[in-house]
């Protein structure tokens, strides 16, 4: 199995760390006035989406787990958990609302979203990069309300709510960025 050291660590690199399969999202090179360099890093569990510190010296070693994604669609929601279809095999697999967490307010019928699995097991669950999706509410624009930077609340047809520009109204469709959770721009 390949192994990851201190020097191989970067944003969105895998590791596990006892046992547990993780994704870095920060990373800090520190190189002290006395001793060896370290980095500083947070990682997200790929399990229950949970972020811890940790520190890596020179010579610590990190498997590579072994994680694969496969494109499902979005079916439902049946109160316990959320329903999802393998588009080649039509098989039903359900998730949890906790594996699903981060990806669950980008959920609209029929999208096809990446389920993330960790030895063969369904652990989470991860919607596009970036949706197209329309306003379903947003406070009216009030006159001088110019495009100088300023922004107000929209809530989206998946239910998650972003900021917008004051120029985007209700019924308007945007693209959003979905890891940032931000607006990008209005689709025409």
């Amino acid at each position: 199995m390949a192994t990851i050291s201190m020097g191989d660590i970067k944003k969105g690199v895998r590791l596990t760390v006892n046992d547990v399969p993780y994704k870095v999202v920060e990373f800090q090179h520190v190189k002290p006035g006395k001793g060896a360099a370290f980095v500083r890093m947070k990682i997200k569990s790929f399990l229950n989406g949970k972020v811890v510190e940790k520190t890596v010296h020179a010579g610590d070693k990190f498997e590579v787990p072994e994680i694969t994604y496969k494109t499902m669609q979005y079916l439902y929601d049946d109160g316990e958990m959320y329903q999802f279809m393998d588009n080649e095999t039509y098989d039903q697999l359900g998730l949890t609302y906790d594996q699903c967490e981060d990806a669950a307010k980008w959920f609209v019928d029929g999208i096809n979203v990446d389920i993330v699995f960790y030895q063969g097991k369904a652990i989470s669950v991860a919607a596009p990069e970036t949706m197209e999706l329309k306003i379903v509410e947003t406070p009216p624009n009030f006159k001088g309300d110019t495009s100088s930077g300023s922004k107000k609340p929209a809530t989206l047809e998946s239910g998650a709510v972003i900021q917008v520009p004051y120029h985007v109204l209700e019924g308007d469709v945007v693209k959003v960025n979905t890891v940032d959770g931000e607006y990008l721009e209005k689709v025409k």
